[in-house]
């Protein structure tokens, strides 16, 4: 297939940041992608609705407005969420979600949860009024091997957390490994994933080809050759349980290539073209509109974008960088080849 056409897309999971950065990433974004849930790591983190509609202004005042670009706002919870705060969210026509963040587990939450218990009374108003739970599902216990942080979460807080709940709607972000794909496919309809192009085309030795190389390096990390495969199985499936949720994390090139680095790798310029690489390798590219365009939506209750986007399969070479505030950013694939393009 050299030529392909499918609904325009929606992100379901990016970071687009703030000031002069946000300026600097939110049109590779808009350029591919009709909505996204926007998340609320800033500095200070997005927890009130007044916040995200703030925030929302600025992303919108920032966006190219040729691009017709939606975005989706989330609030941060924290320990002190109240249950009026989440009815609030419900009530306002811009908040879609609520992003849990574990204390300490990737970039600026701090401010998180850091015990599941102490937001039962939010998630219960979550349940009731239907709005969905974003889950970064990795434990931050330091006794649990990094490789395993996701396997041990599903484990402590979110099985005991479905059947507190059952009738939470939650998401599953960014998921990274076999044992997540069985909790998906096996917990109730209300409960979905979404999965990065990063995480379904490499393994973690591409952290490590050469060297260290740390634009390879996210949270969460990279898993074992088995766990990719077992990504990309449930991404070509057709189940409706999966979507697409690219993880962009953009961060300066000072602050990745850094004695201690920052998580997050930036795939915005080429985030469709990555997904469809991943779909064409598992000659699956006909299960591509579905996972991209419908199912996010279906599960958001939206309805599906009345526009298309096309594909071409045309190789290109990726930037080396791109300017980033008063620095530059690396991209995915930077000085390599990507074989598709958006025509």
């Amino acid at each position: 297939m050299q030529r392909l056409s499918i609904t325009r897309p929606d992100d379901w999971h990016v970071h687009l940041r703030d000031g002069a950065a946000l300026s600097a990433v939110v049109n590779f974004t808009a350029r591919q992608f009709r909505r996204a849930i926007v998340m609320p790591n800033l500095a200070p983190a997005v927890t009130r609705v007044a916040d995200a509609a703030a925030y929302r202004d600025r992303i919108l005042a920032a966006v190219d407005p040729a691009l017709h670009f939606e975005p989706l706002m989330t609030l941060y919870l924290t320990d002190q969420t109240p249950a009026s705060e989440i009815i609030a969210a419900a009530n306002s026509g811009i908040v879609m979600a609520i992003k849990l963040y574990p204390a300490g587990a990737t970039t600026h939450s701090n401010a998180g949860v850091t015990e599941i218990t102490r937001v039962y009374p939010a998630i219960a108003a979550m349940e009731e009024r239907g709005v969905p739970l974003l889950v970064h599902a990795e434990t931050t216990d330091p006794h649990v091997d990094v490789f395993d942080r996701e396997k041990v979460y599903i484990e402590r807080v979110l099985v005991p957390l479905i059947a507190r709940f059952p009738k939470l709607k939650m998401v599953f972000e960014h998921l990274t490994t076999k044992e997540g794909v069985a909790f998906v496919q096996h917990a109730p309809r209300n409960v979905a994933a979404t999965l990065t192009a990063h995480h379904l085309l490499y393994n973690r030795n591409a952290m490590f080809q050469g060297g260290i190389r740390p634009h390879f390096y996210c949270l969460p990390v990279l898993k074992r050759e088995e766990h990719r495969t077992a990504l990309l199985s449930a991404a070509v499936s057709g189940s409706p349980k999966f979507f697409l949720g690219t993880d962009t994390a953009p961060h300066a090139r000072g602050k990745k290539e850094h004695a201690c680095g920052c998580a997050g790798m930036f795939t915005a310029p080429c985030a469709l073209e990555l997904y469809a690489e991943a779909f064409e390798q598992a000659n699956a590219l006909d299960k591509l509109e579905g996972f991209a365009a419908h199912f996010g939506a279906e599960f958001y209750g939206l309805p599906r974008n009345p526009d298309k986007i096309t594909l071409v399969k045309d190789t290109w070479t990726m930037p080396d960088h791109y300017a980033f505030a008063d620095d530059v950013i690396v991209p995915i694939r930077a000085n390599e080849q990507v074989r598709w393009r958006i025509a």
